[in-house]
């Protein structure tokens, strides 16, 4: 059985892969700093509401894999998460005291679907009308 997010009028499942990299694709995820920026990324999502389903920081990339809610986009939740955690890690990790171009992430990122495979949600919407009428069927009996 598929477990499904619920609020007030929507149910839900949006998971992502993500994948973004220090500036410059630095070594720069180790040590005692791989463990503070864990704990800085998954402070962040809870701040959201988004869960941090798995989550993987590699020297010089991260992979996680997020559940986001419908009201945010990805691109938004992402945004979020880098811009967040870069001054983050500048001031409780790095402890650098300046304030602006407070820049530790790559711009980009790669993102994909996790999920439903096509398969199912094409034959669930080749079978929805069937699927309706077997429902009716035993409503009424």
């Amino acid at each position: 059985m598929h477990d499904w997010e619920s609020l007030s009028h929507v149910r839900w499942d949006c998971k992502y892969h993500i994948v973004f990299v220090p500036k410059f694709r630095k070594k720069k995820l180790y040590g005692k700093f791989r463990n503070r920026v864990g704990e800085i990324l998954r402070d962040l999502c809870r701040q959201r509401g988004v869960d941090l389903l798995e989550g993987h920081l590699m020297p010089d990339h991260i992979h996680m894999c997020i559940s986001v809610p419908p009201k945010y986009s990805i691109a938004f939740v992402i945004g979020f998460l880098k811009g967040k955690s870069a001054v983050l890690i500048h001031r409780k990790v790095l402890k650098e005291k300046r304030v602006s171009g407070l820049h530790f992430w790559a711009r980009g990122y790669c993102v994909s679907t996790v999920g439903l495979d096509e398969a199912t949600i094409r034959k669930y919407i080749r079978d929805q009308e069937k699927l309706d009428q077997q429902q009716l069927e035993l409503d009424l009996e």
